[in-house]
């Protein structure tokens, strides 16, 4: 069940060509840039900044000829991880502030709108416990996301995306692979 993901130089596969199966913090090393990519297996996150940071999107299984114009993306991808199958439950808790402070919610399934599901304004930090998880800037997972793994994430601020809001969230299911 390992994941595969080609990433090119240029769009349309083009140019010199690099395959990743983990996480790589800083592609630059194996590509001066890169536009296009195919995921052969299993499903990716790719940042435009190295170190899995700034803006970040979720790949599955496809081919991605010219990601740059389709996701609006600004900038090539610097970094990329290996999202790891996840078979079981799924469990995260939601804090309306920085530092686990301020309203708490916990959830177990995907939510559209936190503002509208549990009455909360804001989600400013968050303690994934089961499961992998995208949180998105608007409702209804629309919106710049952001990947979330088991962890604690005391602040979405130091994640290099500026002061994004999170409004909704989903589970990255088995069958997404």
């Amino acid at each position: 069940h390992m994941g595969s993901i080609v990433f090119y130089e240029d769009r349309n596969f083009q140019g010199r060509s690099y395959e990743c199966s983990s996480d790589c913090a800083d592609m630059s090393s194996y590509l001066s840039r890169c536009h296009s990519c195919k995921v052969e297996r299993g499903c990716f996150m790719v940042y435009d900044r190295i170190n899995f940071m700034g803006n970040q999107f979720f790949l599955r299984r496809g081919e991605y000829s010219d990601y740059m114009s389709m996701m609006g993306m600004n900038d090539c991808i610097r970094s990329c991880r290996m999202i790891p199958m996840h078979r079981g439950s799924y469990r995260m808790r939601i804090y309306e502030r920085e530092n686990f402070g301020g309203q708490m919610s916990e959830l177990m399934n995907d939510c559209d709108n936190i503002m509208d599901r549990h009455r909360m304004s804001n989600c400013m930090s968050c303690q994934v416990m089961d499961g992998h998880w995208l949180m998105y800037e608007q409702p209804h997972f629309r919106g710049r996301m952001m990947y979330m793994r088991p962890g604690e994430y005391r602040s979405f601020m130091n994640m290099g995306m500026g002061s994004m809001r999170v409004m909704s969230m989903r589970r990255i299911m088995d069958s997404y692979y």
